[in-house]
């Protein structure tokens, strides 16, 4: 007999059956805070374990596309935290504000990711 608790690495799984992942968060987030064409900056928040939000993104400017869905952020997720759901959001990023050295013969090339909320600022 192991001394090693028991996580029930299925949860998430029996959640989601017949409705989808992520949409068995749906209507768990409350309102939105940002909508789509609004120009959010990313925070460069501190991230001690795993997180969606790619460092090269933090202090960038971007433009959001569309709210994607609802669900818990990663880094709460990952440690089984599913109670407090919040809005991702597809960001737009000209290539040229993450990567100033980026070539000015593609000034039109950008970068689409999902990022959380809680990452996200007014511009």
């Amino acid at each position: 007999m192991s001394n090693k608790p028991h996580y029930d690495r299925t949860h998430h799984a029996q959640m989601a059956t017949g409705i989808g992942d992520p949409q068995c968060f749906k209507g768990q987030a409350g309102k939105a805070r940002f909508k789509e064409g609004d120009r959010v900056r990313i925070k460069d928040l501190p991230d001690l374990f795993y997180t969606r939000t790619m460092t090269y993104t933090r202090g960038a400017v971007g433009t959001i596309v569309r709210l994607v869905y609802e669900s818990p952020a990663a880094e709460d997720e990952a440690f089984g935290n599913e109670d407090h759901s919040e809005w991702f959001y597809s960001i737009v990023f000209p290539q040229k504000e993450l990567w100033p050295e980026y070539s000015d013969s593609f000034a039109n090339d950008t970068v689409e990711t999902e990022i959380p909320e809680r990452y996200l600022e007014s511009a």
